[in-house]
């Protein structure tokens, strides 16, 4: 590895002396045809394949180059924008769960054991035992859960509770 990068600076230092050495015409013609390069590029083929790191390379050259020169870019001002949106829409948007996240059917099935052997508890109250008991859950879930049971609110089923008791008298 650090052959490799002896290499490298040795050939980066020589080529930057060649730069000295050569005359400014060389240098123009030089930057003439780089320039008409990607105008060649552009007539084979309509729209290049620009990869992750073509992207990130091309942002931060902007950074570093004056607004007047980035006519010489291969895209807009535009797109390096678009490109930024992109990014920070990825980076900020995630899955959200919907809704409220469900219970588990031990839970439920305490709710309606509770409900039963408590005829005379409403749904409020056997929320409030729930949470005596370290069980957080919503009153609105208890509510549709006793009603999904066919266990309706507190009146309705004291007629139940009544029917209960007379049919337990009777024998």
């Amino acid at each position: 590895m650090l052959v490799s990068l002896c290499y490298r600076l040795i050939r980066s230092l020589l080529e930057f002396v060649g730069l000295l050495v050569r005359s400014e015409e060389f240098k123009e013609l030089e930057i003439v045809v780089l320039r008409h390069e990607p105008a060649i590029l552009r007539r084979i083929t309509r729209r290049p394949a620009i990869t992750t790191v073509d992207r990130v390379l091309l942002a931060v050259a902007s950074r570093l180059m004056p607004r007047v020169r980035w006519r010489t870019f291969i895209v807009t001002p535009a797109t390096l924008l678009r490109w930024h949106r992109r990014l920070v829409a990825q980076r900020w948007t995630y899955t959200r769960p919907v809704g409220r996240p469900p219970m588990r059917r031990e839970v439920r099935e305490l709710v309606l054991r509770l409900a039963r052997d408590n005829l005379r508890w409403g749904y409020p109250r056997i929320v409030g035992e729930l949470k005596g008991l370290g069980v957080a859950v919503y009153a609105t879930t208890v509510r549709a859960w006793l009603r999904a049971a066919g266990l309706g609110p507190v009146g309705k089923r004291r007629d139940f509770y009544n029917q209960k008791i007379g049919a337990g008298t009777s024998m």
